[in-house]
């Protein structure tokens, strides 16, 4: 596999990770990590999370991506498991996709948009959903995973919320923020924006989003100006690779995502049936504490949350409630400290370089604009102070963050 470090690119464009080589359709621009192999995978029709996991776990990203180049059948019990009934149906037609797609243009496209990848098991991938029972294959962000430290609450709720729960997700969101406490949240309209807008107005802890789309289709279109924020003062998240659009399937697997990420879930307002329901179930999966604000028994928005509370879920009327089931002392603060000692101020410049996708040395050498040898030197003493790993000639930044 492919050596790297967790580099985290900004939410702009950087520089060219193909500068200094030579020119071509992208096939002799040099070596491509793994996320380039497993980004061009999640791409194919019908490839969802459990049969990207499945055959990147049995053949690795880049050995996967030649055997359906090939169109080459499976033969691991769990890749064809994953597969279903139709596989061969399904081989034939990834085959003829990805002989139309250049990995090469995908992971161009990655970097000119941004956004940061990485795969599981690279130093890069958080180490929240490292140990998860179905953590995604590769991930894709923009802003800083560094924001995924320190103790993280999903609020969740229906899009069709009253005014009622809109106010109570935005001061949950808030009071959660000053507290040190991170919002996860989907996005969406409702009562997932509200605990967000909240968390923004705070300045605390930084948000957590998830998305369900690829991160250039922002979805719904009208959340444009949350995502942006989120991404610039936290982090957006998704497997999703560029461009996909937000098909209903991909929501209950980003469900996944945002129970993973959690160390308690809190439902705002819920109908008898919706996502936020599935959050529950994701999270009752993992052992993940799940707490529910009581709602009117005349208000259809709260049936959900109120059958949850008659199975005996923890009731919250005020951030307190959700501070104690954390562990921690109500109206307290937890710091969010990074325990790897900082790096020097003459490093720091290539640690910035590096971003949050995998680089090359001579491709770190042309982003930072210093020399071979110093360039060198830095990534030793930043290797030992834990903020950069390599392996097989590639370098990535270190997600910091706790599991």
């Amino acid at each position: 596999m492919a050596e790297r470090t967790p580099a985290g690119v900004p939410t702009v464009p950087g520089p060219d990770p193909f500068a200094g080589l030579p020119p071509g359709d992208g096939r002799d621009r040099g070596p491509l990590p793994d996320e380039a192999y497993a980004a061009s995978l999640a791409g194919l029709p019908g490839m969802g999370p459990a049969r990207l996991a499945a055959v990147v776990r049995v053949a690795g990203p880049a050995a996967a991506w030649a055997r359906v180049v090939a169109g080459r059948g499976w033969t691991a019990p769990e890749v064809l498991e994953a597969l279903g009934a139709h596989r061969d149906r399904l081989v034939r037609r990834w085959r003829d996709e990805a002989r139309r797609v250049e990995p090469a243009a995908v992971w161009h496209q990655i970097v000119d948009a941004g956004v940061g990848a990485a795969v599981q098991g690279s130093a890069a991938y958080p180490p929240a959903l490292a140990g998860d029972v179905e953590p995604p294959a590769v991930l894709f962000h923009r802003g800083s995973p560094e924001a995924i430290a320190g103790p993280r609450v999903a609020v969740v709720g229906t899009r069709r919320c009253t005014a009622t729960g809109t106010s109570v997700a935005l001061e949950l969101g808030r009071d959660l923020a000053v507290a040190g406490v991170s919002v996860v949240s989907g996005l969406a309209t409702g009562i997932d924006g509200a605990a967000h807008r909240g968390v923004l107005a705070a300045g605390g802890a930084p948000p957590i989003g998830v998305a369900g789309s690829g991160l250039d289709v922002v979805y719904p279109p009208g959340q444009a100006a949350l995502w942006r924020a989120v991404t610039e003062t936290g982090v957006l998240l998704s497997e999703a690779p560029l461009g996909c659009r937000p098909e209903r399937w991909r929501f209950p697997a980003r469900n996944r995502i945002i129970a993973a990420l959690a160390d308690a879930v809190v439902v705002v307002e819920s109908h008898r049936h919706g996502g936020s329901l599935h959050t529950v179930d994701e999270a009752d999966r993992r052992g993940v504490d799940v707490l529910v604000v009581p709602g009117s028994v005349r208000n259809p928005a709260a049936v959900g949350t109120n059958a949850l509370l008659a199975e005996g879920r923890a009731p919250v009327t005020c951030v307190d409630d959700v501070l104690v089931a954390l562990g921690l002392q109500p109206a307290g603060r937890r710091p969010r400290r990074d325990p790897r000692p900082a790096p020097a101020d003459d490093d720091r410049p290539v640690l910035d370089a590096l971003g949050w996708q995998p680089v090359t040395l001579d491709q770190l050498v042309l982003r930072s604009g210093r020399h071979l040898g110093s360039v060198v030197l830095a990534l030793e003493r930043l290797q030992d102070g834990g903020w950069v790993a390599a392996r097989g000639g590639w370098y990535e930044r270190v997600a910091g963050g706790d599991a």
